[in-house]
């Protein structure tokens, strides 16, 4: 494939939402891609998503709608099959995520860039409480169970601490993602030059 796929991934309350709201404003324009999540949740509290009930959810993916998808905490999510004729077309595709997926996103897209963000634990922990989805005992069993993740041998993983502002977060993600974006350019100009 020409494109060139970010999958931006972390734990829940790292401001993952946040930041690719903030990194798709200023990339307006740009030939970088957020692909849309399917989820089997209503949209809102910051996160930008297309919802789906169970049943349209069950249905698409029966069609082999999804190029990508998971469970995770009792939802569903997926990645359309647009995904694919992005990639196809040279674009720099940007998508939000699961840390527990991205095996099966290596086995489908193996140069696909990994990007981790996180932030200290007291500001997931505040993040998690103000998003007001669980009580605070949910919160605190979410954080307990974190567990560390291991990327597969050859894999490059950029972190991005989202502790501080989202301005300073913000333009670190989309540095990195011009920079992805600029290596394809180049790739694909040097593709053309050896044809010739």
């Amino acid at each position: 494939m020409a494109g060139r796929l970010i999958y931006v991934m972390g734990p829940s309350g790292a401001g993952k939402d946040s930041l690719l709201v903030f990194a798709r404003r200023h990339l307006m324009g740009e030939p970088i891609l957020f692909a849309h999540r399917y989820i089997t949740r209503p949209s809102g509290n910051g996160e930008e998503h297309i919802a789906l009930s169970v049943e349209e959810f069950a249905a698409r993916s029966v069609l082999g709608l999804f190029a990508l998808e998971w469970s995770s905490h009792s939802l569903r999510y997926g990645i359309g099959i647009e995904l694919d004729a992005w990639l196809a077309r040279g674009c720099t595709v940007v998508v939000n995520g699961s840390r527990q997926h991205l095996q099966h996103t290596l086995a489908r897209y193996p140069q696909t860039e990994v990007v981790h963000v996180d932030a200290a634990p007291h500001i997931l922990e505040a993040r998690l409480g103000a998003r007001a989805r669980e009580s605070a005992e949910q919160v605190a069993a979410r954080l307990a169970r974190r567990a560390p993740f291991s990327l597969p041998e050859g894999i490059r993983c950029t972190t991005i601490d989202n502790s501080g502002t989202l301005e300073e977060a913000g333009h670190a993600l989309i540095a990195f993602l011009q920079a992805q974006a600029d290596v394809g350019e180049i790739r694909e100009v040097r593709k053309v030059h050896n044809v010739r």
